[in-house]
C-alpha cells in the first residue's frame, strides 16, 4: 500500500500546489481510506487520487485543469 500511497501524492503533488503540513495532511487522509482496500497497488492509487480529488478543497479548480488539458489534448 506504501507505493500506492507515494504514487497518489506524487501525482496530487502535480496537480495541486501543497505546503508541506497539507502534503501530510493529504498523505494521511489517502493512507487512512485505502487502509483495507485490498493489495492491487494501480487500483488502490486510482482510488486514493479519485478520493483526494473529490475532497480537495480546490476540488473543482482541479477538475476545471484536467478538463482544459483533455480537451487541449484531444482537441475538443
Amino acid at each position: 500500500m506504501e507505493a500506492a500511497v507515494e504514487r497518489v501524492i506524487q501525482t496530487y503533488g502535480m496537480l495541486v500546489s501543497l505546503t508541506s503540513a497539507q502534503e501530510r495532511e493529504a498523505r494521511e487522509r489517502v493512507s487512512s481510506y485505502l487502509r483495507d482496500k485490498g493489495e492491487d497497488e494501480h487500483k488502490l492509487a486510482v482510488e486514493g487520487l479519485k478520493h483526494l480529488l473529490g475532497h480537495s478543497a480546490n476540488a473543482g479548480d482541479v477538475q476545471s485543469h484536467l478538463r482544459t488539458a483533455l480537451s487541449s489534448c484531444w482537441g475538443g
